[in-house]
């Protein structure tokens, strides 16, 4: 056994005889309000993070950004070793509505083997692991195995709005070897998860407006445009029965998925059958000869989130809409940007129907990492040791997250790797983190520093 090895063995068994103490350090932590869509206690509960950061001897400060600050904290002290950054959020989403918490989302409770609050799962309690890791690290050995630096934003359930420019800004800061987020959630089986990959996002409204009010539908109907069918028109023209976005170009930039994204795409569980239940589904979308985890992973999607206009109210009005606007959003893959789809977007709405008002909104990039990155086995290997289980490989999620700022700014290979339960209940009511998932995620820190240590940088 390398002396590695044996410091990780005594490494996990710190955090095996601590569990307890460890439990009721992040149901304090977690008790502290961050709440960035309403800025409560964010400065504080920065602090806080700087705080612990400090005590574990890292350099730590808060840097500030337009809204809410970055901590940033450092251990660089082992010359020739990776660099592993670990980004995580102590913001935390508000968490209404009350009345559905069985217990108050700010005063932590453990029921059934499961700490219940808000930011429990997302993203506190994982973070917190890491940060046991650390420490436990620092405790038994004296010193890590590898360099660290550890990143919380404050922003990121507000859709990180200063993520990339504070990333480009201070580039000099996060010159890491490789980026790893724990956030999110295992597989529904409770096996582990490396992710090597998230989707982009491009968000878009379409607004049509015939005329200076809305009309009686007898009166006018069959004489005055209704905004509401030229949407619905022009929508028919951007998306097929078949399933296929028929604005043109859209596809062009695919880049189609590698052999090994492929492999690992078929290794994945699957049970169509019970997803199709659990949503009350009678059929998976177009095209029915597409893939399950194809569609999530490695293909664009057009969705219309919502068509608005006319009356809804109850009973019947015999309007005729003036006005309507629709809200659409395209999932990225890989090499497809922002700018790219919005710029084909425009010119198909121009084509179909010039009348409309094409608005942009929210965008994010995609992201990947290469599946044959060697910090790929190294992040395979710290999950086996720490939980004696293989994780499940996917190269990518069907969400958005802001990986790019890591993969596309700063250049590095960035990987997600979950501790929390798959019913977490995250930006829900009754947010929960099982006990023992929180324990495997301090002992994954713990051999992830270990295996990156193992290497030269």
């Amino acid at each position: 056994m390398t002396p590695e090895n044996t410091d990780l063995a005594r490494v996990l068994a710190h955090i095996d005889a601590n569990s307890d103490s460890f439990v009721e350090r992040v149901m304090e932590y977690v008790k502290h309000k961050s709440i960035s869509a309403s800025n409560e206690g964010i400065t504080e509960a920065a602090d806080i993070l700087v705080g612990i950061l400090n005590g574990l001897g890292m350099q730590a400060q808060t840097i500030t950004t337009r809204n809410h600050p970055m901590v940033i904290g450092r251990m660089e002290n082992q010359p020739g070793k990776p660099t592993v950054l670990l980004y995580g959020h102590y913001d935390v989403q508000p968490p209404e509505p009350l009345d559905l918490w069985k217990s108050p989302p700010f005063e932590p409770e453990i029921r059934d083997g499961r700490i219940y609050a808000r930011g429990i799962g997302d993203n506190k309690g994982q973070h917190f692991a890491q940060l046991l890791a650390i420490e436990s690290y620092l405790k038994v050995v004296g010193e890590l195995p590898c360099n660290v630096i550890f990143l919380l934003e404050g922003e990121e359930e507000i859709g990180s709005p200063h993520m990339a420019q504070f990333v480009a800004e201070h580039a000099d800061k996060l010159n890491a070897d490789l980026v790893v987020t724990s956030d999110g959630s295992l597989h529904d089986s409770g096996r582990p998860v490396v992710t090597f990959g998230v989707r982009g996002v491009a968000s878009f409204e379409l607004r049509a407006k015939t005329a200076n009010r809305d009309a009686h539908s007898g009166n006018f109907g069959g004489v005055m445009p209704n905004a509401i069918w030229k949407l619905v028109h022009l929508l028919a023209t951007m998306k097929n029965d078949r399933g296929e976005i028929t604005i043109d170009g859209i596809y062009d930039p695919v880049v189609p998925p590698t052999d090994l994204e492929l492999q690992a795409m078929a290794a994945l569980p699957l049970d169509v059958e019970k997803i199709k239940a659990e949503l009350g589904m009678t059929a998976i979308d177009e095209p029915v000869d597409r893939p399950y985890y194809e569609r999530l992973m490695f293909q664009p999607t057009l969705t219309i989130n919502g068509l608005h206009g006319g009356y809804g109210g109850p009973g019947q009005k015999t309007v005729l809409p003036s006005e309507a606007y629709a809200k659409c959003d395209i999932r990225l893959v890989e090499s497809l940007t922002p700018d790219y789809v919005f710029e084909k977007v425009r010119a198909h709405v121009e084509r179909y129907a010039p009348d409309v008002e094409f608005v942009p909104q929210n965008s994010m990039l995609p992201s990947k990492t290469p599946m044959d990155s060697p910090f790929a086995s190294v992040i395979r290997e710290a999950i086996v040791a720490a939980r004696g289980v293989e994780p499940l490989l996917y190269p990518s999620l069907g969400g958005s997250l802001p990986d790019y700022v890591f993969t596309k700014i700063l250049g590095k290979p960035a990987f997600v790797v979950p501790y929390a339960n798959a019913d977490q209940a995250n930006h829900a009511p009754n947010e929960n983190l099982k006990l023992d998932l929180f324990h495997a995620g301090i002992r994954t820190g713990a051999a992830l520093l270990a295996k990156l240590g193992e290497m030269k940088s």
